[in-house]
């Protein structure tokens, strides 16, 4: 490997400048150099320093550079284990899982219920299963085209397929998608915290107290919380905050199949029947019939219906954080990393079909938007519905951390192309992000709105339609020609995801135009 020794020296100069901000052993870089698969051999030059250049500041991706092709490195396996020792590979199977799955469980789950009553149980299932059998093949298409030039980050993989128009198409997607989920998350806290705090303090006429205003609590769980879990160095770091968030969740799932079972049918609305006990009305009429409103629909066509798609494309949504969690991974390769994939869809997968049928079964037609504002209007002070409130609040609360790196690591891609990992503008960046949001959401509309809109924009470049363009350019014609299964596989995955596109926006302009959109009125 004698003509490598130029570029091995260029690394080592800089071995104290590299993104973790920490100093290197000149043998890690010269590893990572020596790694590179063979198919890179006109490009040694800047395939490295293109990764470090590009993205020198980035904390999980610059010394990643561990290629798919290890049946080239026999002699350098040894090698590579010893030497990558200062963050890399620290994450551990498990922990990965919880992180994906925390990425990709989001407040999502609250509208499945509502989207579910809007298409029908089998409608919906089918959907369900389509959508999360076509973010694992995205996962994979992803992985494979990071395998091949050995970066480890979403921009970088638009940079290497178009270059520079490709990593701002990339970034610019990611900051949406994820500034969307983290909006929508920190709204369920405007909204559901001041309603908790109410029922727990039994305080049934709020006079304006700053406790109960959901935009100074939003403000105090964002830098009481969030800010300080946003500024880990590391999102391995995070993997027990999201177990923590996942058990919360788990939690609320059980509480909603509890509740089906011991909520009438149809349900009494609170302001009706605080003097007598709804628990005596039966879903029977007086002849024996069951009543239409409790029967579950299997097929369901409105003009509600619009909204599903989005909502459902949303909760399945994790790819800018594959890549980071792929860096983290213990020994890493493609294989072990599809495992974490594939664990954490299947499992999101059980507990959205689980929450949203027995959420739908519980109200039927009457669910609303937001599932845990529906039991609210049976009883307030429900201590259970309390706690799982409570629950769900502490997941999305630490979700957000998660969601908030890919951000970072876009902007700073974008923006700051060529700098090394520093502290101020690590914390600056988190500061000022979780500022835009907060006022984002003190100042927006609906839920709904946000789900829709940001869904059917960039959840469907990011899940169908940049793995699909990016695999087809970075995978070389000599390994699978253009007209090669796998590459038309991947073009009709693209077309998928612009007839997805073009038909969700579609739908929601014709439903905002008609104004009976739910999403254009507040609740």
């Amino acid at each position: 490997m004698s003509e490598d020794k130029p570029s091995d020296a260029v690394e080592t100069a800089e071995g104290n400048a590299i993104p973790n901000g920490k100093g290197h052993e000149p043998g890690e870089e010269i590893t990572a150099l020596a790694i590179t698969p063979p198919a890179e051999a006109g490009e040694k030059e800047t395939v490295p320093n293109s990764a470090q250049n590009e993205s020198p500041h980035r904390t999980e991706n610059a010394e990643a550079n561990l290629p798919e092709s290890q049946e080239f490195l026999s002699g350098m396996e040894e090698k590579k284990t010893t030497h990558f020792t200062d963050f890399e590979g620290k994450t551990s199977f498990g922990m990965s899982v919880f992180n994906l799955g925390n990425a990709i469980m989001g407040s999502g789950i609250l509208g499945l219920a509502y989207a579910m009553a809007n298409t029908g149980v089998v409608l919906f299932l089918v959907l369900l299963t389509v959508v999360a059998v076509l973010s694992s093949y995205s996962i994979h298409l992803l992985l494979k085209s990071s395998g091949i030039v050995g970066i480890r980050a979403y921009e970088q993989l638009g940079y290497r397929a178009f270059g520079t128009p490709g990593k701002m198409a990339a970034g610019i997607a990611i900051t949406l998608q994820n500034i969307g989920a983290m909006s929508s998350y920190l709204y369920i806290v405007k909204y559901e915290l001041p309603l908790v705090i109410q029922a727990f303090l039994r305080v049934d006429k709020p006079a304006g107290e700053w406790y109960l205003n959901g935009n100074y609590l939003v403000i105090i769980v964002s830098i009481s919380v969030i800010l300080p879990l946003a500024l880990m160095k590391q999102l391995g770091y995070l993997g027990y905050t999201s177990g923590f968030s996942l058990s919360c969740m788990v939690f609320f799932l059980i509480s909603v199949i509890y509740k089906k079972f011991n909520t009438p049918c149809p349900f009494t609305d609170f302001a009706f029947n605080s003097t007598t006990s709804g628990l005596n009305v039966s879903a029977m009429d007086p002849g024996g019939e069951p009543d239409p409103a409790c029967i579950p629909k299997m097929a369901n066509l409105n003009s509600q219906t619009a909204y599903t798609i989005p909502i459902l494309a949303f909760a399945f949504v994790c790819h800018p954080e594959v890549l980071p969690i792929y860096t983290e991974l213990r020994n890493p390769n493609k294989k072990k990393m599809q495992h974490v994939a594939n664990i954490s869809i299947a499992v999101m997968y059980c507990m959205y079909f689980l929450a949203a049928l027995f959420g739908y079964l519980t109200f039927y037609g009457e669910v609303e938007a937001e599932l845990l504002h529906t039991y609210s209007r049976i009883d307030p002070y429900d201590t259970l519905i309390l706690c799982v409130r409570v629950a769900v609040l502490t997941a999305v609360t630490l979700t957000v951390p998660i969601v908030l790196f890919p951000v970072r690591r876009a902007i700073q891609q974008m923006m700051f192309p060529n700098k090394t990992f520093n502290w101020p503008r690590h914390i600056a960046i988190a500061a000022v992000l979780l500022t835009f949001i907060n006022l984002l959401v003190i100042f927006a509309p609906n839920i709904l709105g946000i789900f829709g809109i940001i869904g059917a924009t960039s959840a469907p470049c990011l899940i169908f339609i940049f793995p699909a363009v990016f695999y087809i350019r970075i995978v070389p014609k000599e390994d699978e020609p253009m007209r090669s299964f796998p590459k038309i596989l991947a073009a009709c995955f693209a077309g998928i995801g612009f007839l997805f596109m073009i038909m969700s926006l579609s739908f929601i302009i014709i439903d905002w135009t008609s104004g009976n959109s739910k999403a254009s009125s507040g609740h």
